[in-house]
């Protein structure tokens, strides 16, 4: 596969993610276009070799649908020869080098194990109505790469809008997993994913490293080319961590201590409003049940 461009998605809120996963990107020696797609409406300046990309057609008939924000994704679909990586990620090895052997839908995640999130009870249906290996081709909505493309914006847009497909691919309300999951798996383009065999990568989730990480990555045939935060606690210290500091600067650093900080008290509030609801109802079903 021979990429000629990297996608993201991101507004001002994902600067700082931005920042570090484009300069880990291009500490790997890529010179590739960087096409951002809007999350929204809250722009910032983007660095030299990236910008602020979208396919009109495809952006105005989501807002039409009031579909989540991160499926304006889907526009990757109608074209060819890319990687997609959502923003919380960093670049440990250049993608154009990495994908270059391979053809067709790429991507290197451990859904295949753990394929929760990436279905609805319709897609499920549907998925496993052809296959009992479906999970074998489940993966990560935050990062893939293809050299195709699998839908024109028309074909797009009648196959999202389909009685067996509406519900998952434009009114899923919490992201884009299901509904990106679907649509490739309705395109039938095989799958590819490089941690399962025969490459059998380490895994790209920051989650899989809880504590020191580099020892398993002693075969570099085997060390993941990007490392994925998707859904990680940042104020839950972890050493892979650092390979995200490394990409801000000291400034940038101060600023997202101060965010991660916020993040966990807000955290810490919820889970105390949760926790005292459940004493609450608790202690109220013991009082029926004593009367």
């Amino acid at each position: 596969m021979k990429i000629d461009k990297i996608i993201s998605l991101a507004n001002n809120k994902a600067r700082l993610r931005f920042l570090a996963m484009e300069r880990s990107l291009r500490a790997t020696g890529c010179q590739l276009p960087l096409l951002v797609i809007p999350y929204d409406d809250n722009l910032f300046e983007l660095p030299k070799g990236s910008t602020w990309w979208e396919i009109p057609e495809i952006i105005s008939w989501l807002k039409i649908e009031k579909t989540h924000p991160m499926m304006r994704k889907y526009q990757c679909l109608t074209v060819r020869n890319y990687q997609y990586v959502d923003s919380d990620i960093c670049f440990l090895r250049n993608p154009e080098e990495v994908l270059e052997p391979y053809s067709g839908f790429i991507t290197s995640c451990g859904h295949w194990h753990n394929p929760g999130g990436t279905y609805t009870e319709k897609s499920l249906q549907l998925m496993s109505s052809k296959s009992t290996l479906w999970q074998r081709d489940v993966f990560n909505a935050g990062q893939f790469a293809c050299d195709r493309p699998l839908f024109t914006i028309e074909s797009l847009k009648a196959i999202a809008t389909q009685p067996d497909f509406i519900e998952t691919c434009l009114r899923f309300p919490f992201h884009d997993q299901p509904g990106l999951n679907l649509l490739v798996w309705q395109s039938e383009i095989e799958i590819l994913n490089l941690t399962l065999p025969p490459i059998r990568m380490e895994s790209t989730w920051a989650g899989d490293y809880p504590d020191e990480f580099e020892h398993y990555w002693a075969d570099s045939s085997r060390q993941p080319y990007l490392i994925h935060w998707a859904g990680i606690r940042m104020d839950v210290p972890r050493p892979i961590h650092q390979i995200f500091y490394n990409f801000l600067t000291q400034a940038e650093k101060a600023e997202w201590d101060e965010q991660v900080r916020q993040w966990s008290l807000s955290y810490q509030r919820n889970n105390r409003s949760v926790r005292g609801i459940a004493r609450r109802f608790k202690r109220a079903f013991q009082t029926v049940v004593q009367q």
